[in-house]
């Protein structure tokens, strides 16, 4: 009797526990499926704030097939603005690609041979890595790419030049 008794205890205690977990289940599954959907949208509006609605259109238009890069031919050596409490001297060096649109407006009159403005796209970089410090162009990256095509695409007064790449870059 005492061990059908125990197993009937077992019993009981083995719904109640399925039970308790199905409860479980369901609270939890609901205020994960909450938690997702906030997630989702502050990733959405972070996508928003960083990538800007005119950039993403003209880099979602220009197919591979329009799509022709210009890299400089040697690495460039570029002096970084001094940190605070910093008295060193900081440099990046980077190897730099643009790409351009062969289909956009500007590309007639200058990108088919932008070794004749080099110097002055140099030039364009150059100050936009000078107003970083080592630690702010490490962690910007994206921003300064940013700075450098806009800088480029006023000189130029066209948006042939569409994005910028950063091959191999080092600090120090």
């Amino acid at each position: 009797m005492k061990k059908n008794l125990i197993s009937i205890i077992i019993l009981a205690l083995l719904i109640v526990n399925i039970v308790l977990t199905a409860i479980m289940m369901f609270s939890v599954t609901g205020a994960s499926k909450k938690t997702a959907a906030l997630v989702d949208n502050i990733a959405t509006a972070l996508d928003l704030e960083l990538v800007s609605d005119q950039e993403a259109e003209v880099e979602e238009m220009v197919s591979m097939a329009d799509t022709e890069t210009y890299s400089f031919a040697e690495p460039m050596t570029i002096p970084l603005k001094k940190g605070e409490g910093d008295d060193k001297d900081h440099y990046c060096i980077v190897s730099i690609t643009l790409a351009i649109n062969i289909k956009a407006d500007g590309y007639k009159d200058y990108g088919s041979d932008l070794s004749k403005h080099e110097g002055l796209i140099k030039d364009e970089i150059n100050s936009v890595f000078a107003n970083y410090t080592m630690e702010e162009a490490r962690s910007n990256q994206e921003q300064i790419k940013q700075e450098i095509l806009e800088r480029i695409q006023t000189m130029f007064d066209s948006q042939f030049i569409y994005n910028v790449s950063f091959g191999d870059i080092m600090f120090g």
